[in-house]
């Protein structure tokens, strides 16, 4: 059996535990540990705090010429030809797909031969209308002469004939006289009764003579008067079918330009059949099927996408945080599939971000009430990775004033939005 407890050694020990619970417990450790999380807390309150507006995004082109293009069939049809393959390379204007007519106007493959044949008869009918017009110009000319010639001559028989008439008068009056005389000396026995006779056979001749001239007058200026209503019924003539085939010319002309007309938009219509790559780049998609399928008027059968296109990060900021932002601003980018740790306070310690600069501020919001803002490489900073494509997606920080981390959270605790940049600000300070 084992020896029996010491009585003493049991009464100390207890003893000691009584000390133990009656004794006051000590807070140093405690307090160091408060003063030391406190001073802390204090000292990350003052540390810089970099104030940010964050925002996603896509990668796209800076330059609207640069962004992917679509084919579009400029007039419908059937799809009965591809010429390219989804990755293909293409120069501007080569053919991408061939189309078939489906409009019952136009399914004739020789209207534009026909066209053209009919365009070439009406120019011809044309051309031998104008030369019809021509050549009655020229027969009034000579009419108009031959008239000229005519009158003159018709003139000149009137002067004679009056002429003639005047001779034939004073013929009468002097044979009449000369009768007159006769009678008398033939009374007084002077004069024989034949040559009395033949005084008045003088006389009656001259006489009958004048009425010749006279009525040979009338006809003259007759004729005269005849000259003119002729020939200005023969011109009259001409000019109305002068007239009448320079109306027919001009509406040849007319016929011609329509027809002109429906030749050309045939032939571009024919050559609107193929659609052609829109720009230098690589077929990126294909937005319809295989041959046979019916594509409308205005419809993309195609994606062109330019093969180094100046990219940009298209950022979708909320319509609170846009007036903060200026042309230029730092920000830095962080791209999906490249993998970075952000802190956004503390961008200088950031990993695997890229530097950018903002280029453009919308002044439209998009539907969703957000503003796009495009934001370009900073040429200053990394370069960005080569192997980025358009549409990749993107995330944003929009780099402000630098502030204290207590202003920071003071600031978010209140809801206040982050402060302008310092060189957007006031000049006043208000």
């Amino acid at each position: 059996m084992g020896a029996p407890p010491d009585p003493l050694a049991t009464a100390g020990r207890r003893l000691d535990s009584v000390r133990l619970l009656g004794a006051t417990p000590s807070y140093h450790n405690l307090r160091r540990w408060f003063v030391g999380m406190l001073v802390t807390s204090l000292l990350v309150l003052l540390l810089p705090w970099q104030q940010n507006v964050q925002a996603f995004g896509e990668v796209t082109a800076l330059d609207p010429m640069e962004r992917p293009q679509q084919a579009v069939a400029t007039v419908g049809g059937r799809i009965v030809a591809w010429y390219v393959a989804e990755g293909q390379r293409v120069r501007a204007g080569d053919p991408l797909v061939a189309l078939a007519e489906v409009k019952e106007s136009y399914l004739d493959p020789q209207a534009l031969a026909r066209t053209s044949v009919q365009l070439a008869q009406k120019q011809q009918s044309v051309l031998d209308k104008r030369s019809k017009a021509e050549a009655l110009a020229r027969q009034r000319v000579a009419v108009d002469s031959a008239w000229r010639f005519a009158r003159v001559k018709a003139d000149n028989k009137v002067t004679q004939v009056t002429a003639t008439l005047r001779a034939a008068r004073l013929e009468d009056s002097i044979a009449t006289v000369q009768a007159t005389r006769v009678a008398g000396l033939e009374g007084e026995g002077l004069r024989s009764r034949a040559e009395l006779e033949l005084a008045r056979q003088r006389a009656q001749r001259a006489a009958a003579l004048a009425q010749e001239q006279e009525a040979a007058l009338l006809t003259a200026r007759a004729e005269r008067a005849g000259v003119d209503v002729d020939y200005l019924e023969k011109l009259a003539k001409i000019d109305a079918d002068r007239s009448a085939t320079l109306a027919d010319v001009a509406e040849g002309e007319v016929e011609v330009a329509k027809l002109a007309t429906g030749r050309s938009n045939l032939s571009e219509r024919q050559s609107l059949l193929v659609v052609r790559a829109p720009r230098d780049g690589v077929v990126v998609q294909a937005l319809r099927g295989g041959v046979g399928e019916i594509v409308k008027d205005g419809e993309a059968v195609a994606s062109v996408q330019p093969e180094t296109p100046t990219l940009a990060v298209a950022l979708m900021v909320r319509a609170r945080d846009v007036p903060l932002l200026r042309i230029g601003d730092a920000v830095r980018l962080e791209f999906d599939g490249w993998p970075a740790v952000q802190f956004s306070g503390w961008p200088s310690v950031a990993v695997g971000t890229f530097g950018g600069r903002v280029a453009v501020v919308d002044a439209v919001a998009q539907p969703d009430g957000t503003y796009r803002v495009l934001v370009t490489a900073d040429s200053t900073d990394e370069v960005w990775p080569s192997e980025l494509r358009m549409g990749s997606g993107a995330r944003g920080w929009a780099l402000l004033r630098e502030v204290r981390v207590g202003f920071e959270l003071w600031r978010l605790l209140n809801g206040f939005p982050p402060a302008l940049p310092e060189a957007a600000a006031p000049k006043d300070g208000k």
